[in-house]
C-alpha cells in the first residue's frame, strides 16, 4: 500500500442504532447497537510509514505469533507502538502519550480502550483483561486493543513527579483518553480498511475511574463501559486514606508500624464477628457475606467484638482501637466532623495482605505522592519531600483544600481533572445507547464500594436506570482481585451481549481461583457464585453450596 492514511475522528461512524430485545427477566428497553462485523487484518508493518494522524508517531509495527498476552492465550496479531504529542515539559523532562495497539489478524470488528491503574506511567501489554484472574481478554476475543502510559513515563518523572507539569496532570486525568481514542479508531481503519463497529473502554481501580470519566466526557465515543472498583473520586479517596493512617497512628503499639494498630489476629477477630452476625443472612453460612447492606445494620463493632479489660492479645480490641477503627470504617471527616469520603463496610476480606497493604503501607508510599505532587495545588517539590511527615503530621483539611485548588499554570483542580463531570446524567452515552457495567469488591480497602453505590443511585435518580448502568458487587473481594472471594469472571462478554444484543446482565457467574492464596481451606477450589445487579443479593435456594446454580439473585 502506498497511500498515506489521514483520518479525522469524525470520519469513523459506528453502525446505526437498532432496536434491541431484552433478555428474559431483564428490564432493559434502550436500543442496542448492531452486532459488530468481523474483519481481516490488511496491513501491519507498513503502518510505520503509511499511517498519519496529527501529533502521532508510529515507532514500530510487527506481526506477533499466537501465544499468551498476560495470562490469556491469544491469536496472532499486529503489535503497533507509538507516541502522541511529544514535548519537553516542566524541568526539561520529556513527555509524550506513549501507547501500544494490538490488532488481531482475525478481528471481531470491535475496539477496546484498556484503561490502566495506579498512576499509569508505563505502557503495559494491551490485552484488555478484566476480573481478578482473567477468564478471557478483549484481545483474545478479537478486539483491537490500545494501552497507554496516560502521558508520562514514571522512570523520567520519578513516579508522581509528573504532577509538577500542568499538561501531564490533564493527560493523566482525561485528555490522554480523549486524544488516543480517535487516533486508535483511525489506526484500526488503516489496518482493516474500516473503523470499528462498536467501541468499549474498561479497567479497574484508576482504570475504572478512567472508564467513568470517559463515560461522562466522551460518551459519544464509546458504546460500552466496564468500570471495576472505580476510584472516580480518587483525590478524596487518597486524602481519606491519609486521614485513616493518622487514626491508626494514634493506637499503634509500634510508632514505625501502622499495622500494629490493627494486627492480623485482630482483623481475623473482627472478620469472624462479622461472619457470625452476617454470613447466614443470605440463607447459607459459607464464609461469604452476600447481603452486605443488611450486614451494615446487623453488625456493631462496639457490641460484637470483645473489649479488652487488660492488655491486647488478639482476642479483643481496646476501647481506643474501637473508636479509631470504627471511625475509619464510618468514613473520613474534616476537623469539624464533616464527612468528605464514603465509609467502608465490614466484610470477611479485611484479613488479607492486600487489605493491610492499602491500609498501612499505601498512605505512606502511594497517597503521599499522589496528594503531595499529583493532586495538590501547588504541588510539593520532590526534593526534600518527607512522605512520612506529610502523611502522619499533615493537616488533612489543608490537603482537601489543595485538591480543590487552582493556581498559575494549574488551571484545573484535581477534582476537576480527575473526576467525571456531571457523572450521573451521562447524556451523550444515553443518546448513543451506551451501557455501563460496574463491579466492585466489598472488601476493597482503598476505594469504597459504598461510594460506588452512591454513584449508582445518582444515575438512577437522573433517569439512567438499570437500562444504562448496572453495578455488581463481589463479596469478600479486595481491590480489583483477591480476598476470600469468587473473583474470576467474564465482564467482557457480558458488556458485549448487553450493548449489541440487548441482553442486560441479570447475573454474572464468578469462580474462585485455586491460585488465590486468600481462599479459606474449606472452600472448593472452583467454588462459583452469581454476581447480582445491585441491590439484588445472591440467596441460597438449595442444592450444592459450592455451585452458582444453587443461588438466585433476589
Amino acid at each position: 500500500m502506498t497511500a498515506r492514511f489521514i483520518l479525522a475522528a469524525g470520519t469513523l461512524v459506528s453502525a446505526g442504532l437498532l432496536a434491541g430485545c431484552a433478555s428474559p427477566g431483564s428490564a432493559d428497553s434502550t436500543p442496542s447497537r448492531a452486532a459488530a462485523r468481523p474483519g481481516a487484518l490488511q496491513h501491519c508493518e507498513t503502518l510505520t510509514a503509511q499511517f498519519s494522524h496529527p501529533g502521532t508517531r508510529i515507532s514500530a509495527a510487527a506481526v506477533q505469533a499466537a501465544g499468551p498476552v498476560g495470562d490469556v492465550p491469544t491469536g496472532a496479531h499486529c503489535l503497533v507502538r507509538g507516541a502522541m504529542n511529544e514535548r519537553t515539559g516542566a524541568g526539561g523532562t520529556a513527555y509524550a502519550i506513549g501507547f501500544e495497539m494490538r490488532l488481531p489478524q482475525a478481528w471481531n470488528g470491535r475496539f477496546w480502550y484498556q484503561a490502566n491503574g495506579g498512576i499509569d506511567g508505563s505502557v503495559v501489554p494491551a490485552a484488555g483483561a478484566l476480573g481478578g484472574g482473567p477468564v478471557t481478554s478483549a484481545l483474545a476475543q478479537g478486539f483491537a486493543v490500545i494501552s497507554s502510559d496516560a502521558g508520562h513515563d514514571n522512570k523520567l518523572t520519578r513516579g508522581p513527579g509528573f504532577g509538577l507539569d500542568p499538561q501531564a496532570r490533564l493527560d493523566y486525568g482525561y485528555q490522554a483518553v480523549g486524544m488516543l481514542t480517535p487516533m486508535a479508531k483511525a489506526l484500526i481503519a488503516a489496518a482493516y480498511g474500516r473503523g470499528p463497529d462498536t467501541s468499549y473502554i474498561g479497567g479497574c481501580s484508576n482504570g475504572g475511574r478512567h472508564a467513568l470519566v470517559a463515560a461522562a466526557r466522551y460518551g459519544d465515543a464509546f458504546d460500552g463501559v466496564v468500570a471495576g472498583a472505580p476510584g472516580y473520586r480518587l483525590p478524596l479517596a487518597a486524602v481519606a486514606n491519609i486521614w485513616g493512617a493518622q487514626q491508626y497512628q494514634r493506637v499503634a503499639t509500634d510508632p514505625k508500624d501502622l499495622g500494629s494498630a490493627f494486627t492480623a489476629d485482630e482483623r481475623r477477630l473482627v472478620a469472624d464477628a462479622v461472619l457470625a452476625r452476617c454470613d447466614a443472612l443470605d440463607g447459607l453460612a459459607d464464609g461469604m457475606v452476600q447481603a452486605s447492606d443488611a450486614c451494615a445494620k446487623a453488625f456493631d463493632l462496639a457490641r460484637d467484638v470483645p473489649t479488652c479489660s487488660g492488655d491486647r492479645d488478639g482476642r479483643c480490641l481496646s476501647a481506643a482501637q474501637k473508636q479509631a477503627i470504627g471511625g475509619i470504617f464510618r468514613g473520613a471527616t474534616t476537623r469539624d466532623g464533616r464527612a468528605f469520603y464514603a465509609g467502608f463496610p465490614f466484610d470477611a476480606g479485611i484479613t488479607t495482605k492486600d487489605f493491610a497493604q492499602w491500609e498501612f503501607t499505601a498512605p505512606l508510599q502511594r497517597d503521599s505522592g499522589a496528594v503531595g505532587q499529583i493532586f495538590g495545588t501547588p504541588p510539593r517539590q520532590l526534593a526534600g519531600f518527607d512522605a512520612r511527615a506529610f502523611v502522619l503530621d499533615g493537616d488533612v483539611d489543608a490537603m482537601l483544600a489543595s485538591v480543590r485548588a487552582t493556581g498559575g499554570a494549574f488551571t484545573e483542580s484535581a477534582m476537576q481533572f480527575m473526576t467525571p463531570p456531571d457523572d450521573a446524567r451521562l447524556a451523550q452515552l444515553r443518546q448513543r445507547g451506551g451501557r455501563i457495567l460496574a463491579y466492585h469488591g466489598v472488601s476493597d480497602a482503598i476505594f469504597s464500594v459504598d461510594d460506588t453505590e452512591a454513584w449508582w443511585r445518582r444515575v438512577q435518580r437522573a433517569g439512567g436506570g438499570a437500562d444504562v448502568a448496572r453495578l455488581f458487587e463481589v463479596p469478600g473481594m479486595n481491590h480489583c482481585r483477591g480476598g476470600p472471594a469468587t473473583d474470576q469472571f467474564d465482564a467482557v462478554s457480558a458488556i458485549v451481549r448487553w450493548v449489541e444484543h440487548g441482553e442486560a446482565p441479570d447475573r454474572i457467574v464468578a469462580r474462585a481461583r485455586a491460585a488465590n492464596t486468600d481462599l479459606p481451606a474449606n472452600w472448593a477450589r472452583d467454588r462459583s457464585r452469581p454476581l447480582c445487579p445491585y441491590p439484588q443479593v445472591a440467596r441460597y435456594t438449595g442444592g450444592d453450596p459450592e455451585r452458582a446454580e444453587s443461588f438466585r439473585c433476589q
